[in-house]
């Protein structure tokens, strides 16, 4: 038996159990709020969505946990001392939707769209001068799928792109950098920084007053990870100073964004709710029931979280 552990609204959740059922027609899907204490020792599988430790430590029977986000730090976090596996969600429509958000808001930045619609507000009749997108290095932190997608992307519009990872990879036609030495390289070079980061404890405050202000003057910064990545003051410092230009930033400490946050109002900051890359239902379920089922057939476990890493 699979229980469906979410704290999502209970219409959402049907929608979520209903994709989940029609692909996999022979196994019993049921919210965790409705079983009993004789269904929940049944359960060997938890399909979840940001679950409340309390419900998962309610599952005796439980061998492994399947995220429906690609993000897992809460998870990570909360679960932990349980040392349940815990898969991932790893959707090729994820990383196609980032890909796209990250072109579209590289565009608004690279076209000085924010000066334009300064301009507009004061009435102001201004041309900027136009440079070529190989005349912009987009520097991206974080070379998973979502950061190779959005590489790529980039590079067929032309940009000079960099990447930045934890460990040594490769991708062709994009410069890649890492460790220490190659992160101060890249933010030296980034024009537009892209921060595609997972939260852990060693990324958690990365990007702060110092790292920053590595930057070339007037660079613009793009958050779509984690809002712990950076350090907000410091942004708001680096703004306020003209050291940088623009940022877009999608991702928060807190979620939604309380109304009194001063980021709201900061005329060089773009607000996002957290929208540039939502979970596709249809595709997230037909990968979550593609792994169930294999695992069922063979009982070999899709790759999981490494705890010590949080990813």
């Amino acid at each position: 038996m699979i229980a469906l552990v979410t704290r999502m609204a209970d219409d959402v959740e049907q929608l979520w159990l209903t994709a989940l059922s029609q692909r996999m027609p022979d196994e019993t899907i049921i919210p965790f709020r409705h079983l009993d204490d004789a269904a929940r020792q049944q359960v060997d599988i938890a399909i979840v969505a940001n679950p409340d430790p309390a419900d998962i430590a309610r599952l005796p029977g439980l061998k492994w946990i399947h995220s429906v986000w690609a993000g897992v730090e809460r998870l990570v976090g909360e679960l932990a001392e349980s040392r349940l596996p815990i898969v991932r969600l790893i959707d090729p429509e994820l990383s196609r939707t980032m890909a796209e958000a990250v072109l579209a808001w590289t565009y608004y930045l690279f076209r000085d769209m924010p000066a334009y619609a300064q301009f507009q507000r004061q009435r102001v009749w201004q041309q900027l001068p136009y440079r070529r997108p190989e005349e912009v290095t987009v520097g991206l932190l974080g070379m998973g799928a979502l950061g190779t997608a959005s590489a790529l992307r980039l590079k067929s519009a032309g940009f000079s792109v960099m990447g930045w990872s934890r460990a040594e990879k490769s991708l062709e036609g994009v410069e890649t950098v890492f460790g220490d030495k190659g992160l101060n390289h890249l933010l030296s070079r980034s024009d537009i920084l892209v921060c595609l980061l997972p939260l852990t404890g060693e990324t958690r405050g990365l990007l702060d007053g110092a790292r920053l202000s590595a930057l070339p003057k007037g660079a613009c910064l793009m958050n779509f990870a984690r809002g712990p990545v950076v350090v907000s003051e410091d942004l708001i410092d680096a703004l306020n100073a003209g050291a940088m230009k623009h940022a877009v930033l999608d991702v928060f400490d807190v979620e939604p964004l309380p109304a009194e946050n001063p980021l709201w109002d900061h005329p060089a900051i773009t607000v996002l709710p957290h929208i540039s890359a939502p979970t596709d239902r249809e595709t997230a379920a037909a990968i979550v029931a593609a792994n169930i089922l294999t695992y069922r057939s063979t009982g070999i476990l899709p790759p999981t979280v490494d705890m010590e890493r949080g990813y």
